[in-house]
């Protein structure tokens, strides 16, 4: 029985850690090694849900329909305000946090004056779940570095692949809270890329 729980538990291990990394596309880090700060842009724009890819309007009218199968419509109408709360602000503001978490010497910031600007694309979201056994939330996305200037000028492109967020102070037990999860530790995986690469 030991054994088995060993199996298991390394089969879970391993899965956790071959999701949990960023690839590089192209180019490098070299273009920060004398910045400071750098400007961060967002991008919500048609992201995919789910092992079967909905849209997010596919993704949304499905979680009313099972909110109003066992609550009320105030209860929806609450989910759907902290939904769009976070797909507005909290994503992203989890996102910079884990970025500055690890990057340590360049402070990553929205909307501010700055020669380089990080876009973070948001492709895929896994909702993940909760109860007995909880399955994080899972986020893939495109990191694109550019001149803030010259935004057709891309110094680096960066895949998050299927991150999964785990380790983030945030309520596990609702949608939002476990995707922000992912946002937060996809930007800790960058900023420590970027921290290893600056040394």
């Amino acid at each position: 029985m030991k054994k088995l729980f060993l199996l298991l538990f390394m089969a879970i291990a391993t899965i956790a850690f071959a999701q949990n990394k960023i690839n590089f596309e192209s180019g490098n880090f070299d273009f920060l090694k004398d910045q400071t700060e750098v400007n961060v842009q967002f991008k919500f724009e048609n992201p995919l849900f789910q092992a079967e890819n909905y849209t997010e309007a596919q993704y949304l009218e499905r979680r009313k329909t099972e909110t109003l199968a066992k609550k009320s419509e105030e209860s929806w109408r609450k989910w759907d305000e902290e939904w769009q709360k976070h797909k507005e602000s909290v994503f992203f503001d989890k996102f910079i946090d884990g970025l500055n978490d690890k990057a340590k010497k360049i402070k990553f910031s929205k909307n501010v004056s700055a020669k380089y600007t990080l876009i973070i694309e948001s492709k895929w979201i896994y909702a993940g779940w909760s109860g007995f056994v909880m399955q994080p939330g899972k986020l893939s996305s495109e990191l694109i570095f550019v001149e803030t200037e010259n935004p057709s000028k891309v110094l680096a492109k960066v895949q998050g692949d299927k991150i999964e967020g785990i380790g983030s102070k945030v309520n596990y037990g609702m949608e939002y809270g476990r995707i922000s999860a992912a946002y937060e530790k996809t930007g800790k995986l960058l900023g420590k890329e970027i921290k290893n690469a600056l040394k």
